[in-house]
């Protein structure tokens, strides 16, 4: 499922045209958490629901995240811990799986 034109803003790196909201789920959770307003969140608790989505963030590194909107985040999604406390232990992590 392609994400929609507003991501471009999000992504001004890359071309959002060829981001899948499934396949790049990390990238996509990642930037709108980090950039996006309330209705774009709103549109990932629609996209991904709110299981799913507090699954993601768990699971993406902290160190990925601003701090305010992982605190925020955070909070919203009801995550008291996240797995990975950071990028370093995530790669570690992946490597020795």
């Amino acid at each position: 499922m392609k994400v929609p034109r507003w991501f471009q803003k999000l992504y001004w790196w890359g071309n959002s045209s060829k981001i899948d909201s499934k396949y790049n789920q990390r990238v996509v959770v990642t930037q709108v958490i980090n950039r996006g307003d309330l209705n774009q969140w709103r549109w990932l608790v629609q996209t991904y629901g709110k299981d799913e989505l507090r699954d993601l963030v768990r699971n993406i590194p902290a160190s990925e995240f601003r701090p305010r909107a992982l605190k925020l985040i955070s909070l919203l999604l009801g995550i008291s811990k996240m797995n990975y406390a950071s990028r370093n232990d995530y790669i570690k992590a992946t490597r020795n799986s």
